[in-house]
């Protein structure tokens, strides 16, 4: 969501430290998750792949450390889970968004196996993507994003770390499902 206020931000040439024109813009924008996978429309628009650049992921963080923009996201957040049980992933659903979530699941890994990641994502889109320049790019971020006043970067003290350094997608994905089905069952909570 933060993306795609950052892609509009950014679509509109609007200075990216304009805090009253952010939080308008993040107020109006109509973010609805389509019916594929990872499809993000912003007001009507698929934007699922114009908010993985790496410009808006640089935008995003600085958009997201604005006190009103995370309100106004953090309100449209929670009606969303107010109509139907969600899995939601970003840098404060456990500390901030969510605190009393059922699960709470603190993926990490290993910075430079992050970086390589990204880099592999970006090139599979075509983007050409230096692996240093990248991790360099991810550093910024997380310390940008660990520092901001408003919800910071912080893995929430009930979360569950799993760390997905060396990993490949489907043990990342069984070990998170094995998680949820330890907590879960038939939608009820489980006590630890």
């Amino acid at each position: 969501m933060y993306r795609a206020v950052a892609l509009w931000a950014l679509r509109r040439q609007t200075d990216l430290t304009d805090m009253h024109r952010l939080e308008q813009l993040a107020k109006e924008a109509q973010i609805e998750f389509g019916a594929e996978d990872d499809q993000i429309l912003l007001n009507g628009e698929d934007v699922s792949v114009a908010i993985r650049s790496e410009e808006v992921s640089t935008a995003a963080s600085k958009v997201s450390s604005i006190p009103a923009v995370r309100r106004a996201l953090v309100a449209a957040q929670r009606r969303i889970a107010e109509t139907s049980s969600v899995v939601m992933e970003g840098r404060d659903i456990g500390t901030v968004v969510f605190p009393e979530a059922q699960v709470k699941i603190y993926l990490d890994a290993d910075p430079g196996e992050r970086a390589r990641r990204r880099a592999v994502e970006l090139a599979g889109r075509g983007i050409a993507a230096d692996v240093n320049g990248v991790a360099a790019d991810i550093r910024q971020r997380d310390e940008r994003d660990r520092t901001r006043t408003a919800s910071p970067l912080r893995q929430a003290m009930d979360a569950d770390l799993i760390d997905t350094t060396g990993l490949k997608l489907d043990e990342v994905e069984e070990k998170v499902l094995r998680l949820v089905r330890s907590r879960t069952a038939n939608g009820k909570e489980v006590g630890h």
